[in-house]
């Protein structure tokens, strides 16, 4: 099969990707070797997160460094034996939280955050998959009245981004979500957001109007990617697929391809986990909840009550470890009343990050024809339709609807 464009990896960044191109005239072919949306796109919080106009910083403070470093925090551990390996990476991370930094992320990020609503809406819409969505946002609660002072604070300072949100005291926090233990004395309600009951099934609901469109979807495997005369070429189980152009948009595997073609971008991964609870005694959630202080998020999704940790930092490779997810269903526990899990093992799952906290949008610089777009860290939920409409531009030679350059690959030497 000759097409134009062969897209890599059928996560949520992938299937837009696909999805833009295609309604930009080019004929697609999208490979992967699973089904679409049942990698990393399948376990997330399911938040569509147009608040999150500040990137995930690392932590600055000495006092957060030394309590980090003991790895008995419920939102971030790591693994020791991959603490060698990740130590550079780190140690870049954090250069790039540094005020300065972190100002430059954020102005890179917004114009990409400002439009992740817009830019879903218009799929959902078109693959008439609105039953998924709610557009209620979601709930930051707090246990302690120095936390939630310093929140507000923090939150209002986030009013020159245009954010609507509700401060809620105990009273007002109870009101809006009954079944919250009393330990929970307020909350910051983020209006903006939307929020997604089953993330997997929105990724195979815009891969199957992909389809419907005409484009193909084929199991195939992507490290199989070569270069053959001018084209590229990979092997799926409908024969070998050829295209002038390709797209790595394979998340936390994009590395098994750059990386032997000689490029030299820094990607990590950060794992998480989630599995999901019954309620217990007919309580019910009615938004999705993030404990900040604990590191956790609870999301009613379609299976159950959706427990969501924070950061792991291991090999991608090494098996699943129960301690984070032990830590905060513990913590989650004392704030609602979780019943028996639905699932008899967690579901674990790979972020791919970069350093500055941007991904990677665009043209590879010593290949014709090779295009990139992963690194989206906790938000590819939220980036995949807007940041697949970017390269879909950049590749079709449209006006883009922002500067691409902050997410060039070539900032990486």
């Amino acid at each position: 099969m000759h097409c134009q464009t062969i897209v890599l990896g059928a996560g949520i960044v992938g299937v837009c990707t696909a999805l833009h191109l295609q309604a930009r005239g080019r004929k697609v072919v999208l490979i992967d070797r699973d089904q679409p949306g049942s990698g990393t796109s399948h376990g997330n919080a399911g938040l569509i997160e147009r608040s999150s106009v500040i990137p995930y910083a690392f932590p600055r403070e000495l006092s957060s460094l030394l309590r980090y470093g003991l790895n008995r925090q419920s939102d971030v551990r790591y693994s020791w034996r991959y603490l060698p390996k990740a130590g550079p990476w780190l140690f870049k991370y954090w250069q790039n939280s540094a005020p300065a930094q972190l100002a430059v992320a954020t102005q890179a990020m917004l114009p990409l955050v400002q439009r992740c609503v817009e830019e879903h809406d218009t799929l959902i819409e078109a693959a008439e998959l609105g039953s998924l969505i709610k557009a209620n946002g979601w709930i930051e609660v707090y246990h302690n009245q120095d936390a939630f002072e310093k929140a507000k604070a923090e939150a209002h300072a986030l009013l020159s981004y245009g954010l609507r949100f509700e401060v809620l005291d105990r009273q007002q926090l109870h009101e809006r979500e009954g079944d919250l233990s009393a330990n929970a004395i307020g909350g910051i309600h983020w209006l903006d957001p939307k929020t997604v009951s089953n993330p997997g099934a929105l990724v195979r609901g815009y891969n199957a109007l992909f389809v419907k469109r005409g484009g193909h979807f084929i199991h195939g495997d992507a490290r199989s990617l070569r270069q053959v005369d001018s084209d590229w070429q990979v092997d799926s189980r409908q024969g070998p697929i050829t295209a002038p152009e390709v797209v790595i948009a394979l998340g936390p595997q994009a590395g098994d391809l750059f990386r032997p073609l000689g490029y030299r971008i820094p990607l990590e991964i950060k794992r998480g986990y989630h599995r999901h609870y019954r309620p217990r005694d007919g309580a019910v959630l009615e938004h999705s909840i993030c404990d900040v202080q604990g590191g956790y998020v609870l999301a009613p999704m379609a299976q159950g009550i959706r427990l969501t940790t924070g950061i792991e930092f291991a090999a991608s490779g090494d098996p699943a470890n129960d301690i984070q997810l032990t830590r905060c269903e513990a913590l989650a526990r004392t704030l609602f009343p979780l019943g028996e899990p639905v699932e008899a093992e967690p579901w674990l799952g790979r972020r791919p990050c970069l350093p500055d906290m941007r991904p990677v949008i665009g043209p590879a610089s010593r290949h014709k024809g090779l295009w990139f777009n992963f690194g989206h860290a906790h938000h590819g939920l939220t980036l995949g339709p807007v940041c697949g409409r970017l390269l879909a531009e950049m590749m079709t030679g449209a006006p883009t609807f922002t500067d691409p350059a902050p997410y060039s690959a070539a900032r990486f030497k």
